[in-house]
């Protein structure tokens, strides 16, 4: 794999994201801050050799499992290398929420989950493929592993949000091998932005909907006054099922006030 190292800084947060480097005998998942001294270095280690038998042919030894072949293991080390890398996805907390003083905060993940849950349990909607959505819930915020949750407060434009988004994806479908996987992640995050597609205006909707859900929540839990989210989402929705879950939301957030 071609070494990359790439800095990407986002001003609300004030941190500053590395790629992940690689040591030869194991992956060390690495983040360091901005001014670090020592460069990151990618390095793979080669399977180890198979066996061979007197006349030069590869072999098992007896009783044992077969030696991995260069290929698959090859392919193992991408998968892990790739889910190492969206951990970052499961510890970084969602940026509107800190800037709310909302304790304990959903991270991304967390987001992306339930809205696959939303695409899980939504009825059928002619047109639309409903696994095709649960995917792409579960990819459209993917590049924040790297880049982090950059949102409108952060002073960046939406023209190098979506560059520096882009190029974390290049470089996470290059981390994954390439392949049909990396090229279907990529295919199905570009499809959202671009909002190009049924799918996509159904998952773009279910987006809005579960963030306002969660400040419906957290203004419960948390007696915090959330307006400005319910503003933000309000005539935004483009499809009847974000329109209707919209509605309900919206009318429990009536009745508790």
């Amino acid at each position: 794999m071609k070494n990359v190292n790439r800095v990407f800084f986002c001003k609300s947060l004030s941190l500053v994201f590395l790629v992940p480097s690689f040591t030869r005998s194991h992956l060390r998942f690495t983040y360091s801050a901005a001014g670090a001294s020592s460069p990151n270095r990618a390095i793979h280690c080669m399977a180890s050799d198979s066996p061979q038998s007197g006349d030069g042919s590869v072999s098992s030894p007896p009783n044992v499992a077969a030696v991995p072949t260069s290929s698959s293991s090859s392919s193992a080390s991408s998968a892990i290398d790739f889910l190492s890398l969206c951990t970052r996805l499961k510890t970084t907390p969602r940026a509107g929420w800190i800037k709310r003083n909302v304790k304990d905060p959903e991270s991304i993940a967390d987001h992306m989950y339930r809205m696959g849950l939303m695409a899980l349990i939504s009825s059928d909607i002619p047109g639309v493929n409903r696994d095709k959505c649960m995917k792409m819930a579960i990819v459209h915020d993917i590049a924040e592993a790297i880049v982090g949750d950059i949102t409108p407060s952060c002073g960046i434009s939406k023209e190098e949000k979506n560059r520096r988004e882009s190029e974390a994806l290049e470089h996470m479908c290059k981390l994954l091998g390439g392949g049909e996987r990396a090229k279907e992640i990529a295919e199905l995050w570009r499809e959202y932005e671009e909002n190009s597609s049924p799918e996509a205006k159904v998952v773009k909707d279910f987006d809005k909907v579960e963030l306002i859900l969660q400040a419906l929540e957290y203004e419960q839990e948390q007696g915090k006054d959330l307006e400005e989210f319910f503003q933000s989402t309000a005539g935004k929705f483009q499809t009847d099922i974000g329109k209707a879950w919209a509605s309900e939301i919206v009318s429990r957030r009536r009745k508790q006030h």
